[in-house]
């Protein structure tokens, strides 16, 4: 039988083997539109059906895996991650329409503790959801469901301790990428779309 430090190396070799394209993508939607908008309600949904766990090893195969906070309830502390994301991204909106923008997360894959601390040049922030616009009064849909993939590198080791030394902390990171992606989304802002590959899971 492999004794535990001889399995979590396995692990780590095996993670550290296999890099994997992942990708910022999403369809953006017409600025000319959005221009009329103001943000009345955010308003993010995370199901139960989505698994979560508080395991702390190289390859968590779970949709949450979050440890950037204290423990608690993951589903509501990613809920309100999200939220904050995309609330900051589209703060700039302030036209006469009133709108709602739901948002049903899918995956929320942060790194765990031991990938921050033990691994290099590996490690993503998995992020992807599911987004739509509704007019805050009619209830009309003023946008088509669309999947948004917000994945981007993780910090880890000596980078990760000089960002959280900054303030940045995992969960800065993600609220930043996320008000990146909507501002953009919504026709505004620095396009983030793109693909990288990294060692991940």
């Amino acid at each position: 039988m492999l004794k535990p430090a001889l399995l979590a190396l396995g692990l780590a070799l095996g993670l550290a083997g296999c890099a994997t394209t992942w990708e910022t993508t999403y369809q953006q939607l017409d600025a000319a539109q959005t221009a009329g908008w103001r943000v009345a309600a955010v308003e993010v949904a995370v199901p139960d059906a989505l698994t979560t766990s508080e395991a702390n090893n190289y390859i968590p195969d779970f949709d949450i895996v979050w440890h950037g906070e204290p423990a608690g309830d993951r589903r509501v502390q990613v809920a309100a991650i999200l939220r904050e994301g995309i609330e900051k991204g589209a703060a700039g909106l302030n036209g006469k329409t009133g709108v709602r923008i739901v948002a049903t997360v899918s995956q929320f894959h942060a790194i765990t503790p031991v990938v921050r601390e033990r691994l290099q040049n590996s490690g993503v922030h998995n992020i992807r959801y599911t987004v739509q616009v509704f007019d805050a009064r009619s209830g009309a849909a003023l946008s088509q469901p669309q999947l948004i993939k917000a994945e981007f590198p993780a910090l880890v080791g000596k980078a990760g301790d000089e960002a959280e030394a900054r303030g940045l902390t995992q969960r800065v990171q993600i609220v930043n990428q996320i008000a990146a992606v909507t501002q953009n989304w919504l026709g505004r802002g620095a396009d983030p779309r793109g693909s990288f590959q990294r060692r991940g899971r």
